[in-house]
């Protein structure tokens, strides 16, 4: 087994941990919107959200050059 795949299962160990310390649900609003969701959900999806946003500025940042 390489470096590589050691660093992936220990990363997913981490991951399966994280989730499983934040299954709590949690209430979220915005503006007329309430929803239920697990709080890892929401910290993995605001996670995404950043790297998309993050990347979409760097592209575009880049590309003026």
């Amino acid at each position: 087994m390489s470096w590589k795949w050691v660093v992936v299962l220990i990363l997913m160990l981490f991951l399966v941990i994280f989730a499983a310390q934040n299954y709590e649900v949690v209430e979220i609003k915005f503006l007329l919107w309430s929803f239920q969701t697990s709080r890892a959900i929401i910290i993995f999806a605001t996670l995404f959200l950043g790297i998309i946003i993050g990347w979409i500025g760097g592209y575009h940042f880049k590309s003026k050059e």
